[in-house]
């Protein structure tokens, strides 16, 4: 069941409903999930956009056993907030549902209703700071792409609702299945929830706006084994050391070197994720000194040791 009001984000609705309508139990033509779109009135219910959505008006939700809910996130959540009987219905719905989700700010719709009273959660990162202070007994993170916790699971902004969603095609009818769906839906990979909903490559194409170094980080990608010393970065650039460095600063916003480290962890908690190289190799591969020197990268930068890191995220057998 998907719960939307006026003012959705059209995308947080159409992800995830593509990848539960489309999922089918392994090896079978068979439905894994018989969707259902839901309002407080029923009809016609406009969108962010030009879209509006049909919907069924929850009183006509007579079952009393609902395998999942997903309350649906958009800049009209606020509003809808402040409709008590709207919010009585979702609690409702709520203590008849097996799980529970929200797709970005829908968690503020959650917490309205008294679901995410000290559980761990997650939302969009720009509406963090409302859910926190209008909210503070939940456990907010502000980083991962989806959390679950218990039966109820939230999500951060737009894609993140398909990454959930095609977590719980995962659990529910297995790796293969959810393989599947990432594939038709032309995804890059199927995304662990502690994955960042924070993209370091998308950082850094925010800073250079004008693609400055963005040939350099191509290059730096290209060869993580090489010392990668602020000397090789400004010959790359054909600038004197001294120049390099404080056009990157005054650009970037950041070291030479705090870039190059931050794209050796990409890579590393990439290859972490999606191969079963050994955690020696990782390290060379990415440009370590040594197998310690990434244990204690990845202590300082996500409290996890690169084995801790791969036993939680790893996405092949």
């Amino acid at each position: 069941m998907f719960v939307i009001y006026p003012g959705i984000a059209l995308l947080d609705l159409a992800g995830p409903l593509q990848v539960l309508s489309w999922a089918r139990e392994p090896g079978t033509d068979q439905l894994g999930y018989h969707t259902r779109i839901l309002s407080h009135h029923g009809g016609r219910v406009p969108s962010d956009t030009l879209v509006e959505v049909d919907s069924d008006a929850i009183a006509s939700c007579r079952t009393s056993d609902i395998d999942t809910l997903i309350v649906i996130g958009g800049d009209g959540v606020y509003a809808a907030a402040r409709d008590a009987d709207f919010v009585a219905s979702i609690a409702l719905l709520a203590s008849m549902s097996r799980r529970v989700c929200s797709v970005c700010s829908g968690s503020y719709l959650l917490a309205r209703a008294g679901l995410l009273h000290e559980r761990r959660a997650v939302t969009h990162w720009e509406d963090a700071d409302i859910l926190k202070r209008d909210f503070p007994s939940i456990l907010l993170e502000i980083d991962p792409i989806y959390i679950k916790d218990g039966h109820v699971w939230t999500s951060a902004g737009v894609t993140a609702g398909i990454d959930m969603s095609i977590a719980i095609v995962a659990e529910d009818l297995g790796r293969e299945a959810a393989l599947e769906r990432a594939q038709s839906l032309v995804t890059y990979m199927v995304r662990p929830g502690g994955q960042s909903q924070f993209s370091p490559a998308l950082e850094r194409q925010k800073l250079d706006r004008d693609g400055r170094f963005e040939a350099l980080h191509e290059w730096i990608a290209d060869n993580l084994r090489e010392n990668l010393s602020v000397e090789q970065l400004a010959g790359f650039e054909s600038m004197s050391i001294r120049n390099f460095h404080r056009v990157y600063i005054d650009t970037m916003g950041m070291t030479p070197a705090r870039a190059v480290a931050s794209i050796r962890m990409e890579r590393a908690r990439d290859m972490l994720e999606t191969s079963s190289t050994r955690i020696k190799s990782v390290a060379y591969t990415c440009g370590f000194r040594s197998e310690e020197q990434m244990r204690r990268t990845f202590l300082r930068v996500l409290g996890l040791s690169p084995t801790e890191y791969r036993n939680r995220f790893q996405l092949v057998d």
